[in-house]
């Protein structure tokens, strides 16, 4: 019998991969960086299925190059590289690897907040570079975390994760906006709905978990800043477009906020002049909220189970299209 073919654009943990290559033959990208898109349309132009990543473009060109296409399982969460009508239309299955990442995307979020509002980053530098010259009653001073307000732009789970974790432990308020109330949040964190204008407004510490669609891309621009507090902190881990970032370099350099955390940006990676790798109140994480060995390993195998599904003709465990 002749096993189905499967192209797998970078490699993923063996947690997953080995189960694949244990009923599929498996083409795998080798390299660090992704496939160029023409190279892509290549390699699976005979698959079956497809183990896809945010970098790799699945259009309706790929899926006329790839006539036998059944299945693409995305290791990842959001699935923005994804023409879901376009796959619906064809009959291709699309899958993702949700509620895995969430404690370690959570645990960055408090980690860029930490370093940012500490300037963590900035007294580092200062300190590998000799200015670190006495211990200085004015050296390095940063914000206060115990009892202030920290506002979660997009109440779901990583939004909850990240609430849960500054609130238990510094006693934060919590302010958050959503497409509705979250009772959950409001009886387990005394958290409150609100509108995005109040929540700027009110808020120490921003930390945006909203996923990117066409109401949301560039969401935090200079009027959003102007609303911010000159001692607020914002976090993003969700996607970079959502933040403006000429508009944020801005606000940086002029103090109109404090200091931000970015674990995304756009594009991906920034070039290494951007500006805001020389900004002493922006610290910038190369995408690094799902990496831990126990994260990876999961994705790899909701990617899997995602993936071999797909190629059996059944329904996905983790599906995001309706095939």
């Amino acid at each position: 019998m002749t096993r189905p073919k499967v192209f797998v654009a970078r490699r993923i943990p063996a947690a997953g991969l080995d189960r694949i290559a244990a009923a599929a033959a498996v083409d795998v990208w080798p390299d660090r960086l992704p496939p160029p898109v023409e190279v892509l349309r290549e390699r699976v132009r005979d698959c079956d299925g497809l183990v896809s990543l945010l970098t790799d473009k699945v259009d309706a060109a790929l899926l006329a190059a790839a006539p036998r296409l059944k299945v693409v399982s995305n290791f990842a969460v959001g699935v923005n590289n994804v023409d879901l009508p376009a796959c619906t239309a064809r009959g291709v299955r699309v899958g993702n690897t949700p509620g895995v990442l969430t404690d370690a995307t959570a645990d960055i979020a408090v980690t860029l907040l930490l370093a940012a509002a500490r300037r963590l980053g900035e007294s580092m530098t200062d300190a590998k570079e000799g200015r670190w010259l006495t211990w200085e009653p004015l050296g390095w001073l940063g914000q206060d975390l115990s009892g202030r307000t920290l506002g979660i732009v997009g109440m779901g789970r990583i939004g909850f994760a990240t609430a849960k974790r500054l609130h238990g432990g510094w006693g934060m308020r919590v302010l958050y906006t959503a497409r509705g109330p979250k009772p959950d949040a409001d009886r387990e964190l005394g958290a409150r709905w609100v509108e995005l204008d109040d929540l700027l407004a009110e808020s120490d510490f921003v930390s945006v978990h909203a996923d990117l669609n066409d109401s949301t891309q560039g969401l935090f621009g200079a009027e959003q800043f102007r609303r911010m507090k000159p001692s607020a902190v914002l976090v993003n881990t969700s996607r970079g477009p959502l933040v403006d970032q000429a508009a944020l370099a801005e606000a940086l350099r002029a103090g109109t906020i404090f200091a931000a955390g970015l674990d995304v940006t756009d594009p991906e990676p920034l070039p290494p002049d951007h500006e805001l790798y020389r900004l002493p109140n922006c610290v910038v994480a190369p995408h690094v909220a799902s990496a831990t060995v126990g994260t990876r390993d999961a994705m790899a195998r909701l990617c899997a189970d995602n993936l071999l599904a797909g190629l059996r003709g059944e329904k996905l465990p983790h599906p995001v299209n309706d095939v």
